[in-house]
């Protein structure tokens, strides 16, 4: 049958889950302990819609995450953010663009919406993330942007990346929606792409109930980004009454509400917490499969675990449509999550030549990982998963 998958994005076929008691969700909301009041807060004030606690929400976030680097736009949510990610870098109809072949639709989308000329690349065997050294083979004079996703949670090689954008003089948008509080290189992720954007969808590690974050590395570009997030009006100038009553720019409808911002406020303050459980759970899955010679683990090689966004734990299996309803035969729940991009009509509809993704394409699985499991969760899973099928 066909579902909405669990990121809420693209619609695939997944096979049928159970909601019997007992069963583990692959994916769940992170529900912090003062969300409640925080929100209560909100809703017997003057401010629902965008209002001061959007304020704080950015100003923690840009605090806490990126030590004051940049300057940081809220939006309603992650493909929000993708979208003025692209227009801040000057990206319009034609333009050539490098852009990951795996990744939730989320990301090329957008580039649809301003009519971008999408030249995919292919996924590192390991990681999953954009292959740097097709990248290179793609990049040419006409190229206009590089656009990267953390998969899983393992920040991009954006050291790397960064040789190729300069050599070109082009941006690079870096699509972090999976690493919030990861690191790479010594730099948290938000502080190296020329744009950067965040998710706070549902079943990220925290949740504004949809949302997102614009961070630009250039904090020159600020206002433009507050002005395109609410129709090209300066809000600012317009609430001191001194806004000129004209809009230059055209704009959308993307700003965040302060019941939003209630709730990204009181995910922050358990962000560390999160990152920490959710290591724990992968740390515990590493070790209960490292013997199994069937299972591949796939993400978890390119940065130290406690760098890395744990956002998804994948693995690589033969035969996975097995694995998977045995799985749900244990009320486990598994799914494939993302799939290659250029399968879709929107993108052209017709596979490319991708060697790596043609290879792992039928294999890789994500296993369930949240904060309202523990490790006898994963014991549980694991124990399904050697016992082999």
């Amino acid at each position: 049958m066909m579902k909405f998958n669990y990121t809420g994005v693209e619609e695939v076929p997944i096979l049928e889950m159970s909601s019997e008691d007992g069963t583990i969700a692959m994916m769940m909301p992170h529900r912090p302990a003062n969300a409640l009041s925080y929100v209560e807060e909100v809703l017997n004030s003057r401010w629902i819609g965008q209002g001061p606690k959007v304020k704080r929400f950015e100003e923690i976030f840009h605090e806490t995450l990126l030590s004051n680097r940049g300057a940081v736009s809220s939006v309603g949510s992650g493909t929000d953010a993708l979208h003025l990610a692209y227009l801040l870098a000057g990206l319009k109809e034609g333009d050539e663009v490098v852009s990951p072949v795996f990744t939730c639709t989320a990301t090329n989308i957008p580039l649809l919406y301003i009519g971008a000329n999408i030249k995919f690349a292919d996924i590192e065997p390991g990681s999953l993330n954009i292959s740097v050294d097709h990248v290179r083979k793609l990049v040419n004079n006409n190229t206009k942007a590089i656009v990267t996703v953390d998969y899983g949670g393992e920040p991009s090689k954006i050291r790397e990346l960064r040789e190729i954008s300069e050599k070109y003089g082009i941006p690079i948008i870096q699509d972090a929606a999976q690493s919030l509080g990861a690191s790479r290189d010594g730099e948290p992720v938000g502080t190296s792409a020329d744009f950067t954007t965040f998710s706070f969808q549902a079943v990220k590690h925290i949740t504004t109930g949809d949302g997102g974050m614009l961070v630009m590395k250039d904090p020159l570009m600020k206002p433009l980004a507050d002005r395109l997030r609410w129709f090209g009006i300066d809000r600012s100038a317009k609430q001191k009454g001194i806004w000129e009553n004209d809009i230059t720019e055209i704009g959308f409808k993307y700003q965040m509400t302060d019941v939003s911002a209630a709730l990204g406020i009181a995910g922050l303050e358990e962000l560390d917490q999160v990152l920490s459980h959710r290591r724990r759970l992968v740390s515990t899955y590493t070790e209960l499969l490292a013997s199994n010679s069937a299972v591949e683990i796939l993400g978890y090689g390119g940065v130290p675990l406690q760098n890395h966004g744990a956002w998804l734990f994948t693995v690589a299996v033969e035969k996975r449509r097995k694995l998977q309803e045995k799985l749900l035969a244990n009320g486990i729940e598994s799914n494939q999550v993302h799939y290659r991009n250029d399968k879709y009509a929107i993108f052209g509809g017709s596979r490319q030549p991708m060697p790596n993704m043609d290879l792992i394409e039928e294999k890789y699985l994500v296993l369930p990982l949240h904060t309202s499991m523990d490790e006898s969760h994963v014991r549980r899973i694991c124990g399904v998963i050697n016992a082999g099928w």
